[in-house]
């Protein structure tokens, strides 16, 4: 998979796993990591699907319906690619912490209903729940935190709501924020965000 990695100051902070929305590639989200802890390594990948010439990490079949098998497809290659780039760059790979922002959000949340040792936990950006029906493995230990829009037109409000039941259900930590916005990425979101990492991810607490 098509990616940047820049090793980050302090080896003990998550490796940042960055997802972009569609028609992103792996430079869009790089000021949110920076924003969020700059000490800390950042993988950020590009999706393999284009759907007309715009980048995404699976296929869908029109707005607001996934192709489930190619989801699911999708999902496993990105774990397997965590699995190598540990491996390649020497990062812990029971650290990582997912960031997407729409269709990234909804591929780590896809790695979250998989696969219980994906990510340790992940920044949603206006995801909406993967796939409905099935049984989650248990996320005991695992944060997670959704950014949502009141207005948003993409991904309702009871599409976040019900992913964060379903998340909560299997046992992770669930932060819902609410922006009085649409579907757009707000600096409001990201601080919220930012301040959910201090007081999760960060070691020496003060």
């Amino acid at each position: 998979m098509k990616h940047i990695f820049n090793k980050g100051k302090n080896p003990t902070k998550p490796t940042f796993l960055m997802l972009h929305g569609t028609g992103g590639n792996e430079l869009d989200l790089l000021p949110l990591a920076g924003m969020i802890d700059d000490e800390a390594n950042v993988l950020s990948v590009r999706g393999n699907v284009l759907e007309n010439g715009m980048p995404r990490f699976f296929r869908r079949l029109a707005e607001g319906i996934f192709d489930e098998e190619d989801l699911i497809f999708r999902t496993k290659e990105l774990n397997e690619f965590l699995d190598e780039a540990a491996q390649k760059y020497d990062f812990d790979r029971d650290n990582i912490l997912a960031i997407g922002y729409s269709n990234g959000a909804n591929i780590a949340a896809s790695l979250l209903f998989h696969y219980q040792h994906a990510l340790k936990g992940a920044i949603l950006h206006h995801p909406m729940v993967p796939r409905k029906g099935m049984d989650l493995p248990d996320l005991t230990g695992k944060s997670a935190f959704i950014a949502a829009g009141t207005n948003d037109p993409i991904c309702s409000p009871m599409e976040s709501t019900e992913l964060q039941s379903l998340l909560e259900k299997a046992n992770a930590k669930v932060e819902l924020h609410w922006e009085n916005k649409g579907h757009q990425l707000t600096i409001q979101e990201v601080e919220a965000a930012a301040t959910w990492y201090r007081q999760h991810f960060m070691i020496n607490k003060i």
